[in-house]
């Protein structure tokens, strides 16, 4: 039996691994934590009985992944499904309400309901249609060119300062920029655009869920069942260095796959000299740096809504939002910046004791940055939620110059896997119709540093297990491996 080698246990390794297994691998993870799931790790980071994610927590395209279809998650994890997608609180309580139905929010958003209609109807209801083709490798003729065209056209106008003109209210106007800001990336871009607007859709689609418990869960079903098929997962395995790893024979059709950075190639033997040029040209973007609360009780927001949505974008107006964010381009951090959050205990019980909450939170700082963010993102939700500061029991800070540590892929503090940019999303990480195979032989790259780059989908794993399965001369589709 032919073997495969695995380096990474995050979701793209995972994922890697379950297709390998099924398609008739012998297949080994190597993980260099002491705990599998890479991103998808879940841990009690503050008090006993408090439960927070380490990397991901709420997960809008894990369910709409071609990958995750197959494999059938939404039976295996038990999903929480908020009636709420995002919200985005502004001074004197008010607040942009992204209701996962589309008309409920547009109706909230006063003047801008057409404008809202317009900009992420047409989207949300042809969702398979944008995951397809922002979920697959891009250098080919998409499936739903109609669907393709609409979103390139709506990537134009939100992602240029073209954009100041869609909106009449602050509320539809900080609703928008606070989805398209997720990828740290300077406002307007057409990069930030292409992921905010893909995020926008899903909210108005299948909404933004989260797994009971954690996203730890995830990990753990794949593990499942890579294991049900004879793979195993190996911890505390940290490989630094490809030319000392007996990862097997490829003339026997062994092969090796990296859920890594695409740094650690460059310590392969056999790399050719153009190669390593294209690795080491390859640009790492801004960190994350993150700060999780273990809380007293319900954060008191303003507006009793945003009480209501998992997801909470904070950084005010539009305005003020790509202000922080083109300061991060800058190098500097801005005094109220915007910062990402997730409330996840207010409808999952067992994230806290009985009674108490937890806070998920970050915000994008300048590549390699030791800010601890712990004070500016408590401000800031105090702006929003008077008396926040009152109920925190605990804190655990992770700046982006610690995130390395924890997990190896994460360089500088980048959670993304390399700069998101519209050169890097096409060339990532060199420019190819199948960027997850490498020139060794035997050897693809199967992280979130190829297409489709970031998210909790699976797809680069996947993508990079069916071009292996090819090249050994084994059909690989998803219908053959999960059928």
């Amino acid at each position: 039996m032919a073997r495969a080698t695995i380096i990474g246990s995050g979701p793209n390794g995972l994922s890697a691994a379950v297709a390998l297994a099924r398609g008739g691998y012998e297949v080994q993870v190597l993980e260099a934590a002491d705990t599998i799931g890479g991103g998808l790790r879940t841990t009690a980071s503050t008090l006993p009985g408090f439960v927070h994610d380490v990397c991901a927590a709420v997960l809008p395209s894990a369910l709409t992944s071609p990958f995750f279809q197959a494999f059938g998650l939404a039976d295996r994890v038990e999903w929480i499904h908020p009636d709420i997608s995002y919200a985005h609180p502004l001074d004197d309580g008010r607040a942009g309400i992204a209701w996962r139905d589309i008309e409920r929010t547009a109706a909230g958003l006063g003047v801008d309901e057409r404008a809202w209609l317009a900009l992420l109807r047409p989207l949300s209801t042809h969702v398979e249609g944008v995951v397809d083709f922002t979920g697959n490798q891009m250098l080919r003729v998409p499936r739903n060119p109609l669907t393709a065209l609409r979103f390139a056209l709506r990537m134009l106008d939100q992602g240029t300062p073209l954009a100041t003109r869609t909106f009449r209210t602050d509320e539809a106007a900080a609703l928008i920029a606070g989805v398209l800001a997720h990828p740290p990336t300077p406002l307007p871009t057409l990069a930030g655009a292409a992921a905010g607007l893909l995020l926008a859709a899903e909210g108005h689609a299948d909404g933004w869920m989260y797994p009971r418990g954690g996203a730890q869960s995830i990990a753990d079903s794949l593990v499942a069942d890579l294991e049900a098929h004879g793979g195993a997962v190996e911890s505390g395995r940290h490989i630094v260095d490809l030319a000392a790893l007996d990862w097997g024979d490829p003339d026997r059709g062994d092969v090796l796959l990296l859920d890594t950075s695409p740094k650690l190639m460059l310590t392969h033997p056999d790399i050719p000299a153009r190669y390593a040029r294209a690795i080491r040209n390859f640009r790492y973007g801004p960190g994350a740096a993150k700060v999780d609360f273990a809380l007293d009780g319900p954060i008191p927001w303003s507006n009793p809504e945003v009480g209501l949505a998992p997801t909470v974008h904070i950084g005010g107006t539009r305005a003020e939002v790509w202000a922080s964010e083109n300061d991060v381009a800058r190098g500097r951090i801005n005094d109220r910046p915007y910062a990402l959050t997730v409330q996840p205990s207010i409808f999952d019980p067992t994230r806290a004791p009985e009674g108490k909450a937890v806070l998920w939170a970050y915000i994008h700082v300048p590549h390699g940055s030791d800010f601890d963010a712990t004070e500016v993102i408590t401000r800031q939700v105090e702006r929003f939620a008077p008396g926040f500061r009152d109920l925190i029991l605990a804190h655990h800070s992770v700046p982006a110059s610690s995130r390395e540590a924890i997990n190896p892929s994460e360089i500088g503090g980048d959670i993304l896997g390399g700069a998101f940019t519209i050169p890097q999303a096409i060339r990532r990480p060199v420019l190819s119709t199948a960027p997850w195979r490498t020139p060794m032989r035997g050897v693809y790259l199967a992280s979130a540093s190829t297409p489709p780059g970031p998210g909790v989908n699976g797809m680069a794993g996947w993508h990079a297990a069916r071009t292996a399965l090819k090249d050994a001369g084994h059909r690989a589709t998803l219908d053959d491996l999960f059928g």
